[in-house]
């Protein structure tokens, strides 16, 4: 063989364990779509059934008469306002007191400012049904009986902390020297928030906005502490009727929610954008 000629490349050796490995990661996302997703599909399919009673699945024939009798039972159109309303001001106040909030920590010194941040978000690492049972003992010490407004503070706690987080990503993002030249030209500081600051990151305060709307209208664990009979969500609405009067009414309310879900979830995206939020950050490259 000439000296000359080319050495024959070795073919790389086949490692049937990362192929095995591949292939159980494969299957375990495709067992936890399976999981999230076979659990709606029967939900909508149970919610369109025909049938007085709950039978075998599928249904033989499909109705949208259990969706026409939740927008009939005034027991569930009085939980959904409910809902609606404490989300909705939940959203507003949240946002505002995560905006406020995240200024704050951004300007706090560095070395204090990991820890201020965990406190503000100590909320979403305690259990509901911690939080509920306290504010209840709060309130009562408090003398506060008013159950909608009770609600709406335990929705703001349970909320804001998402608020801080998303204008936390977005503060992140935005250079100092825009705002220090602002100053240099002659711009007061509030001036210089609603011409730079504000501008940057109003995209984190709407996903802020949207998250804290989404998750006080899902919750139940603190809503149950603090509701009466003329306040409640439509979530505790649904509880108590899985106890007292069972029938797939609940599955066309819980197909709403998916609805609902996947909406501000387009939405959240649209606005935003769910590749910054969760995966580079609001505002980066």
């Amino acid at each position: 063989m000439s000296r000359d000629a080319p050495a024959p490349t070795r073919r790389p050796i086949r490692r049937w364990g990362d192929d095995v490995a591949g292939v159980a990661v494969l299957a375990l996302i495709g067992a936890a779509v399976l999981f999230l997703i076979v659990p709606v599909i029967i939900s909508i399919a149970m919610s369109l059934d025909a049938r007085d009673y709950l039978g075998p699945f599928p249904p033989r024939a499909l109705s949208l008469r259990w969706y026409a009798r939740f927008f009939g039972e005034p027991y569930y159109v009085h939980g959904l306002v409910t809902s609606l309303a404490l989300a909705c001001l939940s959203a507003v106040v949240s946002s505002a007191i995560g905006l406020s909030a995240a200024l704050g920590i951004e300007h706090t010194p560095a070395r204090w400012r990991d820890r201020l941040t965990a406190v503000f978000l100590a909320p979403l690492i305690v259990p509901g049904v911690v939080v509920g049972f306290a504010l209840l003992l709060f309130y009562a010490r408090a003398g506060i009986g008013d159950a909608f407004l009770r609600l709406l503070g335990a929705h703001v706690l349970i909320t804001f902390p998402y608020a801080i987080r998303t204008v936390l990503a977005a503060l992140a993002g935005i250079r100092p020297s825009l705002v220090h030249a602002a100053l240099a030209l002659g711009a007061t500081e509030r001036r210089a928030f609603w011409t730079i600051t504000f501008p940057l990151v109003r995209g984190g305060v709407a996903a802020g906005a949207v998250f804290a709307f989404a998750f006080s209208l899902d919750d139940v664990a603190v809503s149950l502490f603090l509701s009466d009979p003329t306040s409640y969500t439509l979530p505790v609405a649904l509880v108590s009727m899985m106890y007292a009067n069972f029938d797939l009414t609940i599955a066309a309310a819980a197909v709403l929610f998916v609805v609902v879900t996947a909406l501000l979830t387009l939405l959240l995206d649209w606005v935003v954008g769910l590749d910054r939020i969760v995966g580079t950050g609001l505002y980066r490259g």
